[in-house]
């Protein structure tokens, strides 16, 4: 599932990072604990690898 924001495809790279052990997990707040939490690393890894480019910095309702 690719990301539809910056801010979402931030969140997932830094759970992502917890995920495989490069930063603690204590660290991780909001968006990126829940993800994290309730995500694969292979879930992260497509939402983090997004292209960026073209991308709203948040996701609108």
């Amino acid at each position: 599932m690719p990301a539809q924001s910056k801010s979402q495809q931030k969140a997932a790279g830094a759970a992502l990072s917890a995920k495989r052990g490069d930063t603690k997990v204590s660290d991780l707040q909001g968006a990126s604990k829940g993800m994290y939490e309730t995500m694969s690393e292979k879930e992260l890894d497509d939402m983090a690898s997004t292209e960026r480019k073209g991308k709203p910095e948040h996701k609108s309702d």
